[in-house]
């Protein structure tokens, strides 16, 4: 049940229901209790950091995390279900790095999405792509155009063959943000080129 109710609210919590995600993620910590897996106790507290985020509640959002991560550290306690062979470390530090994007701390954003990259598997193509758009709105966000335009141009050439429609949008995203820096020559070079993508 706690899986489902995770899961459930992850969806709601990107889909605009971000109320709703947030007390069924809630629910999901509740329903695992304190004596889960550390593995999936930390995605639950992971799911409930990003509604918190998405909802624009910084300190519970940060609170969180923090709690997802002292729950991964924990060693005893019974195996991880096969379906959390996922939660790691570096997934973790993702989702830190998503929630200090999204909160608008770039600073803090920006070092821990260069150092996932510098470690993570180039084949994972949607993955890269991804973690790549993150690290390209932070950049923007830090005030760094020229480097978030190179990012926004590694986002695209790594999602042009893949046929997500999440990696589409966070491109969307990107591309957004780089309108407001379109005196860089940088920024406004990507939006010239990729410009077409915002009306797809």
């Amino acid at each position: 049940m706690a899986q489902l109710a995770g899961s459930l609210g992850y969806h709601l919590t990107n889909s605009g229901r971000e109320r709703e995600g947030l007390e069924l993620a809630k629910a999901a910590v509740a329903e695992a209790g304190p004596d889960a897996p550390a593995t999936t106790r930390a995605l639950f507290l992971d799911r409930v950091a990003w509604a918190h985020t998405r909802a624009g509640e910084a300190q519970p959002a940060l609170r969180a995390l923090g709690e997802a991560h002292a729950a991964l550290d924990t060693t005893d306690g019974p195996p991880a279900p096969t379906w959390a062979y996922w939660v790691n470390r570096e997934e973790l530090e993702v989702m830190d790095a998503r929630v200090f994007t999204e909160l608008r701390r770039p600073l803090r954003a920006v070092p821990l999405l260069q150092d996932v990259l510098g470690r993570y598997d180039a084949t994972h193509a949607r993955e890269v792509a991804l973690y790549r758009s993150w690290l390209a709105v932070a950049l923007a966000d830090a005030n760094e155009p020229e480097q978030a335009a190179e990012e926004a141009r590694r986002v695209i050439d790594t999602s042009g063959d893949l046929s997500s429609e999440r990696t589409a949008k966070r491109t969307r995203t990107v591309l957004h943000r780089l309108k407001g820096h379109e005196e860089v020559p940088e920024a406004r070079e990507v939006l010239a080129d990729y410009g077409h993508l915002l009306l797809t």
